[in-house]
């Protein structure tokens, strides 16, 4: 207690730099404890929002009371959001009890609706004739996944529904039937954030607790001089970084608040929370109270372990042992086991994820970040020795110099940027390998609307949306179903695709053979459909807005061979009609109307998003995909890009202190050399090489080793996509825009004022 006690005195009364280095470390874990609790939240906000959807989930059954409440729900899309209508007959027996965010079941005739939607409806009348009925109030936060939810509850009559309701028991399930992230994704989500966050977010606090190493070890080597014990010195040393790190997780945890309150009532992209959804709880505060000062405790007894236990050295400024090399075999080990799981995909056996593979795929990743942390200083210090040696630069040499003899700087500056480089190849391998698993294996996307339900300036609204690559019409032919049997019905019916040949271009991957005006036979080689029907075969369509009421087609010779995606629309058709053959003013009666697009998740929501703004009341098929996958690649994005800004400036705060934190503590040597003879240009551009030279070798180092890492995690995850090659360019520029502004970061540094006296100075 004596040695806390006078850790504390000096903390105080060791002048106004002091103070104001202990405020700057609080403050640099108060950013640090802030993103610390926004990552343990994330997962209670994810609890929370499938734990609402899943205690308003009706409980049915298909047999009841004669009288019984009767209960059907629709889940449709309007745009890219999923829209939720509950319909309810209320009956004389059985369960009367509401909803969660309802006081009573609805009336017939009745409607109730999330705040979302009641502004829906000011803004997009048409959406009423989804809604029939009257509006008489809006659900309560509590029967809601999250504020934006589209959802409503709709009063009827039980003859409406007898047909296909089922008797309502109740409500409430033990799991969310649609959760905002699957659990298997949200295990990638959580690892990647992990990366992304947690690890620079450890090599920050440590920083935040080392400022000022130097000349603290310098004062603590003195205590120990004049008498201190080796652990009385630790202790004095602990004393400041874990008052700092209290402070700073007393900060951060009121930051968080803060944050969170705002946050939850602007919103992220995809992503929405209550308030209470995001509240501290007792685990993450704990976490956040007890585990950063253990972090600065541990740091700081291992920093002032050498003060304590040699300090003559530390007051003569002796030279450190060059780094260990225990942390490359972390490195070779990791590379070892992401390089077999690459190696297995070039060889076309790709190793599954499956049992313990998945374990060795995980610790190869961690065993390879872990590794890239702690070789950097020993890059840093072979790279700078070499260099040293072979230059006949005086700037070089003297960069090179200072890094070689304080290598574990360079990891203190460099290392949180490099682990953002490192954990965004991860990132984009999570992305992709979630995308491959909720959308089709293909570059297009179909949007499959019933033509009935469009008026002809409706259907040609959407023709011109924009992204829309092509659009067309299928329709089936009539069968006589009272005059044949159901096989003779199969083999006499067909679906024709009413388009052009430029738009059947567009819609699958290529074709062959096609010309335009003429009707033509659809063939695909990899389908065998359509292949028991006999040319000259006839097929009658039936047509509105025509004097005969229908059109015979026969199957013609003339072939047109296509390759589409295995989800695509027109593997369901066997006859290409031109347009022109259609009767003037002419509409099919059983037809449904096609839209094709590019496959990429932002594309497909905007496409959504402008077929809603054109026919808000039309049903929307996404052909091969669901809103709710189309949803949770929203949220896992935004989930990622949360953790990417939070690590972004994580390694950029880290970076700045440690900068700024090592330019301070060289001041004394910077004005030994500027008297001597250095111009201040010259010590410019050796600040700048001290730093630029080892994050250039160390990001290189991170892109390859984060490259194989994400394709390992691709391999194992048996997708189609297994090198990503496409993010490489954007990684790239990446790094040269983090070199670069690490290096206009380090100018203003080196200083222009001389102070002789700092020499003199301990």
């Amino acid at each position: 207690m004596t040695e806390f006690l006078l850790g504390l005195r000096l903390l105080f009364g060791a002048g106004r730099g002091n103070r104001t280095r202990f405020f700057l470390m609080a403050v640099g874990g108060s950013i640090g404890v802030c993103c610390l609790a926004l990552v343990l939240t994330i997962p209670a906000i994810l609890h929370a929002h499938d734990g609402r959807a899943a205690a308003r989930q009706p409980v049915s059954a298909s047999k009841g009371p004669a009288d019984g409440t009767l209960v059907v729900q629709r889940s449709d899309a309007y745009g890219s959001r999923p829209f939720t209508r509950v319909f309810i007959a209320r009956g004389t027996e059985g369960t009367r009890s509401a909803p969660p965010g309802l006081t009573r079941l609805p009336g017939p005739g009745e409607v109730f609706v999330s705040p979302r939607l009641h502004d829906l409806l000011r803004a997009a009348p048409a959406v009423k004739g989804l809604l029939p009925g009257r509006e008489k109030g809006t659900i309560a936060g509590a029967g809601l996944a999250h504020p934006d939810e589209l959802y409503a509850y709709i009063g009827t009559t039980r003859a409406r529904i007898a047909h296909e309701g089922r008797t309502l028991k109740g409500f409430g399930y033990d799991y969310a039937p649609s959760p905002a992230v699957e659990p298997s994704t949200l295990t990638d989500v959580r690892f990647a954030l992990a990366t992304l966050v947690l690890l620079p977010l450890g090599i920050f606090l440590t920083v935040c607790a080392r400022l000022s190493a130097a000349s603290r070890m310098r004062r603590l080597a003195a205590l120990r001089l004049l008498g201190l014990s080796v652990k009385g010195t630790q202790r004095v040393n602990a004393a400041e970084t874990v008052m700092a790190a209290v402070l700073g997780a007393l900060l951060g945890l009121g930051e968080y608040w803060v944050l969170n309150q705002v946050m939850s009532r602007t919103g992220l992209p995809a992503l929405r929370w209550y308030p209470d959804d995001g509240a501290l709880s007792a685990t993450t505060v704990a976490v956040c109270l007890i585990g950063c000062p253990a972090l600065a405790w541990f740091v700081g007894r291992k920093s002032a372990r050498e003060a304590a236990t040699n300090p003559l050295a530390v007051r003569r400024t002796a030279l450190p042992r060059p780094p260990s090399k225990w942390g490359g075999l972390l490195l070779i080990a990791g590379m070892g086991i992401v390089s077999g799981f690459c190696v297995s995909g070039v060889l076309g056996h790709p190793a599954s994820s499956v049992g313990v593979n998945g374990l060795l795929v995980v610790g190869g990743v961690v065993l390879t970040g872990a590794g890239l942390v702690l070789t950097l200083p020993l890059i840093s210090y072979v790279l700078a020795r070499r260099v040293a040696g072979s230059t006949e630069s005086l700037t070089l040499s003297l960069a090179m110099r200072r890094n070689e003899a304080e290598p574990g700087s360079t990891m203190r500056v460099v290392t949180g940027l490099v682990l953002l480089v490192y954990a965004a190849s991860l990132a984009q391998g999570v992305l992709i390998q979630m995308e491959q698993a909720t959308r089709p294996d293909g570059p297009l996307q179909d949007y499959s609307l019933s033509l009935s339900a469009l008026t002809p300036g409706q259907q040609r609204e959407l023709g011109d949306v924009a992204g829309v690559r092509a659009h067309a019409i299928l329709m089936n032919s009539w069968v006589d179903l009272d005059s044949m049997s159901p096989k003779d019905a199969l083999a006499s019916s067909a679906t024709a695709l009413i388009a052009t040949c430029a738009q059947l271009d567009h819609m699958v991957e290529r074709s062959k053979g096609c010309v335009d005006g003429k009707v033509m036979r659809l063939v695909d080689p990899n389908s065998s459909l359509g292949s028991e029907l006999k040319p000259g075969a006839s097929f009658r369509f039936r047509l509105s807005g025509s004097k005969a009421g229908h059109l015979d087609i026969g199957l013609p010779t003339r072939q047109v061979v296509y390759s589409a995606s295995s989800v695509s629309t027109v593997g369901g058709a066997v006859l290409l009609v031109p347009p022109s053959a259609l009767p003037a003013h002419a509409r099919p009666r059983d037809a449904e109307f096609v839209l094709t697009s590019s496959s990429e998740p932002g594309q497909v929501r905007k496409v959504l998003d402008d077929i809603g703004a054109i026919a808000p009341i039309a049903e929307v098929e996404l052909v091969g995909l669901n809103v709710q996958g189309l949803e949770q690649i929203s949220v896992v994005e935004t989930l990622l890009g949360l953790g990417m800004i939070m690590g972004l400036v994580i390694g950029v705060a880290a970076f700045l202190v440690s900068v700024t934190d090592r330019a301070v503590e060289r001041r004394a040597q910077v004005t030994a050399v500027t008297l001597i003879g250095a111009r201040a240009r010259t010590m410019r551009a050796v600040q700048c090489l001290q730093v630029v030279l080892p994050l250039g070798f160390g990001l290189a180092l991170a892109v390859v080793t984060g490259k194989l890492a994400e394709s390992s995690y691709l391999i194992t995850g048996g997708g189609a996509i297994r090198w990503d090659v496409a993010g490489v360019p954007l990684l790239s520029v990446a790094v040269a825009g983090v070199v670069a502004a690490a290096a206009a970061g380090s100018l203003p540094l080196a200083g222009r004022r001389i102070d002789p006296e700092l020499i003199r100075r301990d």
